[in-house]
């Protein structure tokens, strides 16, 4: 009897054991589950972090190739304005002409790219000299509005600097300096419509020409 009852005491204690086993091991199973869970979460943001950081690399390389090669055209356009003097025949008018704005989209809607060109006509050897002022007409909240271009390049890498800026060349120049495009960014809810520049050489009658938004008029 007493060797019964000490053999009942033993099969409970291990029974005891069992249930605590089972139990430890059920809590740590979902522990050891979720720690693999956060280590795979921490691979996926380390590799994401690294394409991020390679495509920001490339995105930099693509943007200092495109200007070097904006400058390299550049430098042939300077070079063809010397040799042809960007001359037209003796009957036009000679002086300051506004050769073109031209306008580039980007992958966000509301950036544009931008350039101006200037040329001269006639044989003149003593540099134009002036001010050139560029504005946007467009609508916002049913109203027509006019904004100054200097005003939308605002915090910008290439902004300009005042809404009126000079220029002083002999046979060619763009803005900005060494064919480079700028870049502007159009305020929520603002429809553009026409480019209007202006350009005022001392001495001489202001010289004004507009462009369609995308398409020169």
């Amino acid at each position: 009897m007493l060797l019964c009852i000490a053999l009942a005491f033993y099969a409970g204690s291990l029974w005891q054991q069992s249930i605590a086993g089972a139990v430890q091991s059920a809590k740590q199973a979902p522990d050891e589950s979720l720690a693999r869970e956060v280590e795979e979460l921490r691979q996926r943001v380390a590799v994401l972090s690294s394409t991020e950081m390679l495509s920001q690399q490339a995105n930099e390389q693509s943007r200092l190739t495109i200007k070097l090669l904006e400058e390299q055209i550049y430098k042939q356009q300077q070079d063809l304005a010397s040799y042809k003097g960007v001359l037209a025949p003796a009957s036009r008018r000679e002086g300051l002409r506004i050769k073109t704005f031209e306008l580039q989209a980007t992958d966000r809607p509301e950036y544009f790219r931008y350039k101006i060109l200037l040329s001269r006509v006639g044989k003149g050897e003593a540099p134009l000299e002036g001010q050139l002022q560029v504005s946007i007409v467009g609508q916002q909240g049913g109203q027509a509005v006019t904004l100054e271009l200097a005003a939308l390049t605002t915090g910008l890498p290439d902004a300009l600097p005042e809404q009126a800026f000079a220029f002083s060349f002999k046979h060619f120049q763009a803005i900005p300096e060494a064919g480079r495009f700028a870049e502007l960014k159009l305020p929520e809810g603002f429809v553009p419509r026409e480019i209007k520049v202006r350009a005022e050489v001392q001495g001489e009658k202001p010289l004004l020409r507009t462009f369609e938004w995308n398409k020169e008029e």
